[in-house]
């Protein structure tokens, strides 16, 4: 990244150099708070599968918490699995489908709640990007490039979103989908 920096910096016109700099900066340090968020999301939900296992007395609970916090990471498939290998364990373990369809609802309700309406709020909230559209570019990254347009699409619209806030000519956009950037007072008029 040094080299870059210095790459932009030696640009014959020094506003476009400042202009990509400071975009680069902000698109990393949201980068890094969206990381943040979806850890302590992740978290939150292997704490409520740790829960929801303990409670129904499905043993190795702690281990599905473990699994679903790792699990939670690969979006859509991550908190599928993390809710199937419990199901199957409790269905194993019970040796009932009822109790095994009971398992599967809560933790699908769990997972559903955590994945899909709180942290899309809170990353929403604190990047400053519409939560509707955080779950949007999932599932169009996810269309365009499977698996690993799910990983890095929220990142990527972050990074677009940044840059659009440094650039007059493309506030408009960052303004329509979110950002907060002109309350904040992190662009820089043009």
């Amino acid at each position: 990244m040094p080299d870059l920096g210095n790459r932009i910096r030696r640009l014959a016109d020094s506003r476009n150099a400042a202009h990509m700099i400071k975009c680069f900066a902000l698109a990393s340090s949201r980068i890094r708070r969206y990381l943040l968020i979806r850890t302590i999301m992740s978290a939150a939900t292997g704490l409520a599968v740790w829960a929801l296992a303990a409670a129904f007395g499905l043993r190795l609970a702690a281990e599905w918490g473990i699994v679903a916090f790792a699990l939670n990471y690969i979006p859509f498939i991550g908190p599928w699995i993390a809710t199937l290998l419990p199901t199957c364990y409790a269905l194993a373990q019970f040796q009932s489908p009822q109790s095994a369809l009971v398992v599967f609802a809560c933790l699908s309700a769990a997972q559903f709640v955590i994945g899909s309406y709180i942290e899309p709020r809170v990353a929403g909230n604190t990047l400053g990007i519409s939560p509707s559209l955080v779950l949007f570019s999932v599932f169009l990254w996810t269309f365009l490039w499977g698996i690993f347009g799910a990983f890095i699409g929220v990142p990527i619209t972050i990074a677009v979103l940044a840059f659009c806030t440094q650039f007059a000519s493309t506030r408009w956009i960052a303004e329509l989908l979110g950002t907060e950037g002109v309350a904040n007072g992190e662009l820089e008029r043009s």
